[in-house]
């Protein structure tokens, strides 16, 4: 009988908190948050981006397309992304493998290594060219002298500047499947393992069905910053043009050649890119939110 009496309660106290949440949301502090954050997002990344936009656009279409029909933009266009989606596959392989350690398993050492997975959204680009360099470089490098003498040259070569655009884009793709693989827990892998199933096949089956769109977002994140990454990538690529030049270092050649034309259609080319990636993402997530 009493439980009869107060089951009703929390029924009765719902709307009161809906009506406290409706205030908290349309409040005045609210409405100023929101119009801080608007202005901070707008000057920050909506105007410099119009911006881009406008100086484009200036004179034109006819000068956009032939600076990107000029050869030796065409080819840092293909080596842009040609060592972009070479980096993204070594972070699809790696950051899938590096989430499923860190979240099935326990060992010594765990917690360093999740630190460790940040240190590439930390450290400067520069450093971690400097530090390749320092490793693999041809002179002086731990590895450089040896891999040289082999034949495989990595510091101002395509195979570094690989490295170092994997390197700085390595934490998001794991930043994006680990909740994911917390969240599904472990009973449905311990299920199709009790049942037979290998651990290729759960994989397979159960693991990566489960967490594909967490995959598929951070890859198109690292593809979107791979595109752009200019520090790392300036200093084991030499910037040699038509050799070892990407997107990113032949804008900057171009702008300090005062050729800005043809530096803000590369750049507008590469951000038009970037947002593509973006807002394909964006209309995929939730979809997939509705299948869970």
């Amino acid at each position: 009988m009493a439980d009869t009496i107060a089951a009703p309660r929390p029924q009765a106290d719902r709307p009161a908190r809906r009506t406290a949440r409706t205030r908290r949301r349309r409040g005045p502090l609210a409405y100023l948050l929101r119009a801080i954050v608007i202005v901070y997002l707008v000057m920050l990344v909506g105007w410099p981006v119009l911006m881009i936009v406008q100086h484009t656009f200036a004179t034109g279409l006819a000068p956009v397309w032939e600076a990107l029909t000029d050869p030796t933009v065409l080819f840092a266009l293909r080596l842009t992304v040609f060592v972009s989606l070479a980096a993204v596959a070594l972070n699809t392989v790696f950051g899938v493998g590096i989430s499923i350690l860190l979240v099935r398993y326990d060992f010594r050492g765990k917690r360093t290594l999740s630190a460790l997975l940040d240190l590439p959204l930390s450290v400067s680009p520069i450093v971690v060219g400097l530090s390749l360099i320092l490793v693999y470089g041809g002179r002086d490098g731990w590895f450089g002298p040896a891999l040289e003498s082999a034949g495989f040259q990595v510091i101002f070569a395509i195979p570094g500047m690989i490295l170092a655009t994997a390197f700085v884009s390595l934490p998001l793709v794991i930043r994006e499947v680990v909740p994911i693989l917390q969240e599904i827990g472990t009973e449905q892998e311990q299920a199709a393992t009790s049942l037979g199933a290998s651990a290729a096949q759960t994989f397979r089956r159960v693991t990566l069905p489960a967490i594909k769109w967490a995959v598929v977002y951070g890859l198109v994140l690292t593809l979107a910053r791979s595109l752009g990454e200019f520090g790392a990538v300036k200093v084991v690529s030499g910037n040699f043009q038509n050799q070892t030049q990407t997107a990113t270092l032949l804008v900057e050649e171009k702008y300090q050649d005062f050729q800005q034309g043809a530096a803000y259609s590369v750049a507008f080319l590469l951000a038009a890119v970037s947002v593509a990636c973006i807002i394909v993402v964006s209309f995929l997530r939730p979809d997939t939110s509705r299948q869970r």
